[in-house]
Parts: C-alpha cells; sequence; structure tokens
C-alpha cells in the first residue's frame, strides 16, 4: 500500500523535473547501455580486422531490429492502456491490458522467427548480404538472435515497457541494463575463448542472444516476486478480447512500431544498395549508423520513460501537469541530441576508427556517413516526444 501511494504521488504531486527525472533517466541509462551493448559486437569483431565480419554483423541490424518494432507494438500501446487505465482506477482493464501485450507479442514473434528460418537466405540477400563469406556468417547471426533468441529479446523490451507503465522505471532500467552488460562480458568469452578462430560472429550472436534470455529471466523473477503489489497480470481471459482493448493498445503502438520498421527498411534498402560498391563503403555505413544510434536511443529512452507520466494524467484530467512532462521532456531531449550531433560532427574519424581496425578507406566512408546521419539527431528528438504524447 505505502509503495502503491508513493507511485501514486510521483505520478500526481511530485515536482515535474523530479517526476520527469526519476521516470525517464533510469530508461535513458538503459537504453544507453543496451546501445553500447549492441555496439560491442562491432567493437570486438571489429579487433579482428575483418571488414568481411563487420559487415556481416551490421546488415544483420535491421532483421534484429525488427525485434524491437514487435516488442514496441505490444509494450508502447500496452503501457499507454495501463498508464490510463490507473490514471482512471481501471485496474481489471490495466491487467487485461498487459495480459494481451504479452500473449501478442510472444505469438508475432513466433511468427517472424518462423519466417526468418525459412527465408533465411532470401532474407539476407535482401539486406545486402550477397557477398558469399558476409552470407554465411550474417545466416548464423541471424539463426542465434532471431530464430532461437528472438523470444528473449522481445519479450525483455516488452517487459520494461509494462513494469516502467507502473512508475517502477529504475527496475525496468535494471532489467536492459542487465541484458546490456552481460552482453558486453560475454562478448570476447565467446568470440576469442571458447569458440574457434573464424567464428567470432557466431560467438558475438551467442553473446547477445543468451543475455537477453537472462535479461527477460529476471523480469519473470521480478514480476513473481512483486505479483501481490503490482496490477499488471499475464492471465489469458476472454476480456482481454474485448472492449476495444486489442484495437487500443495496437492503434497506439503502432506508430511506435512503424517508426523503428520504417527505419530498418532504409537502413536494409540503404545496405543493399551499398553492396553494389563493395565491403569498405558496406563496413563504413554499417559502423556509421551504429554510432548514430546513441542519440537515437537517448531520446527514445526519454520519450518512453515519460510516457506513463503523460497517459497518467491524461486521463486523470490534468492536463496542465501533462503539458509540462511533454515540453520538458522534449526540451531535454532536443538538448541531447544535438550534443550528440555536435560530437559527431567534431570527432566522426575518430569515433568510426575504434570499431575499424586496419585503418583503411572504410573509416573514411564512415567519417562522411556519420557526418550526414548526425544532423537527423534533434528532429528525431521532436518526432519520439510527439508520438509519446499523442
Amino acid at each position: 500500500m505505502k509503495n502503491e501511494l508513493k507511485e501514486r504521488a510521483l505520478f500526481e504531486s511530485a515536482p515535474i523535473m523530479q517526476a520527469i527525472l526519476k521516470l525517464a533517466l533510469p530508461t535513458v541509462i538503459g537504453q544507453i547501455i543496451g546501445v553500447i551493448y549492441n555496439m560491442a559486437d562491432t567493437f570486438f569483431i571489429g579487433q579482428t580486422g575483418s571488414e568481411v565480419m563487420v559487415t556481416s554483423v551490421t546488415i544483420c541490424m535491421p532483421a534484429f531490429m525488427f525485434l524491437t518494432a514487435i516488442s514496441n507494438l505490444f509494450g508502447v500501446g500496452g503501457s499507454s492502456v495501463i498508464s490510463r487505465a490507473l490514471g482512471q482506477g481501471r485496474n481489471d482493464r490495466a491487467k487485461d491490458a498487459a495480459a494481451f501485450a504479452m500473449w501478442g507479442c510472444l505469438v508475432v514473434t513466433a511468427l517472424y522467427a518462423l519466417l526468418a528460418l525459412l527465408f533465411r537466405d532470401t532474407f539476407m540477400n535482401l539486406l545486402g548480404g550477397t557477398h558469399e563469406q558476409v552470407h554465411i556468417h550474417a545466416v548464423r547471426y541471424l539463426m542465434v538472435t532471431v530464430v532461437i533468441c528472438g523470444i528473449g529479446t522481445t519479450m525483455s523490451n516488452l517487459l520494461a515497457h509494462l513494469v516502467r507503465s507502473e512508475g517502477r522505471s529504475l527496475q525496468a532500467s535494471v532489467g536492459i541494463g542487465l541484458g546490456g552488460i552481460l552482453n558486453i562480458a560475454l562478448d570476447p568469452l565467446f568470440m576469442f575463448v571458447i569458440l574457434k578462430p573464424g567464428n567470432e560472429v557466431l560467438g558475438a550472436a551467442i553473446a547477445t542472444g543468451l543475455s537477453n534470455i537472462i535479461s527477460m529471466i529476471y523480469f519473470i523473477c521480478i514480476l513473481y516476486r512483486d505479483r501481490n503489489k503490482m496490477v499488471i497480470s499475464f492471465t489469458p481471459s476472454k476480456a482481454m478480447m474485448q472492449d476495444g482493448l486489442p484495437v487500443d493498445i495496437l492503434s497506439i503502438g503502432l506508430p511506435a512500431c512503424l517508426m523503428t520498421l520504417c527505419e530498418n527498411i532504409s537502413y536494409a534498402v540503404l545496405d543493399n544498395l551499398m553492396s553494389t560498391h563493395g565491403i569498405i563503403m558496406q563496413a563504413g555505413i554499417g559502423v556509421a549508423k551504429k554510432v548514430n544510434m546513441l542519440a537515437h536511443c537517448m531520446v527514445r529512452g526519454m520519450a518512453q520513460g515519460v510516457l506513463p507520466l503523460i497517459g497518467y494524467n491524461f486521463a486523470s484530467g490534468n492536463h496542465r501537469r501533462m503539458r509540462q512532462a511533454v515540453l520538458i521532456s522534449t526540451t531535454i531531449s532536443v538538448c541531447l541530441a544535438t550534443v550528440c550531433m555536435v560530437i559527431s560532427l567534431a570527432f566522426s574519424e575518430p569515433l568510426i576508427g575504434l570499431f575499424i581496425q586496419n585503418g583503411t578507406d572504410s573509416v573514411v566512408y564512415g567519417a562522411k556517413f556519420l557526418r550526414i546521419l548526425c544532423i537527423g539527431g534533434p528532429f528525431s528528438a521532436c518526432a519520439y516526444a510527439f508520438i509519446s504524447f499523442f
């Protein structure tokens, strides 16, 4: 009861800056750790000096990030419905929303993994993996991270969204951060110790998949431990398919899903077009995209962290507090993205050089690509904020 009153005070009466920072800061940190572990694969593979291996990992990014689009579809939609239901005092609707989000995410992830398994070669060719050696490594990475361990990725992200919707932003971010830290620790272990040389991409895939599964297990343990304190529940029922709940969740989650999906489709098209210009350019654009992810993920973390605060105050009728949350969080996001843009413009070559060790033209091309890509950061900050608001 004490925890419930504390969480309600955070949403209703705490100073707005304090509420935003308490909800969003752990999420931003979790997103940063998530980006770092995503970049860790490329960093450690870059130590091999093989542009083929670097390219094989970077072209798999759209396929892997599609898992995030799935978790956003159900997680962003579900957390919005849950926070608004709590603001209206409709705890039963919040429980049904959580159940629909979880089971829907499981089913869609399983279908995506099945399609990736059946059409893996075609999939990799569409993503730009037409080079024979790049194709072989990329298919192995896809099989482990999407087909075998995809459930761990989508469920850990989904559960982070749902736990955050009750105001437990710190617990949500610890789960995401745990997966990131484990991935960074497991990468060199699998790549350079357990597996034989030449299997570094497979080692990176195993480290990524295993760390996400452990993150999912962490959330399951948290939910089991606090099952009597939390509103959300995952018991399936007829009610989760009624009262417009599926349409509400999917229509709200769709913009966040489409933003991630379209971003990754554009990356896939770019990788495919770049494949005609050779491995050097593919490696350069792939690394530039990963470095540029840092700004996008920070502002995405800010938007996701403040979403429950916006939804709760909208539903409870406190529109003045809601507007303050939107304005302040958007300002912070734009400032963060601008700082990242300036750093990327000023230190493009050193940043790319961290991931491509052999000093070839890949570094030069990667630096040029990064200077172009980073310009979009402040605009993305506004876009994520608008999506959260609407």
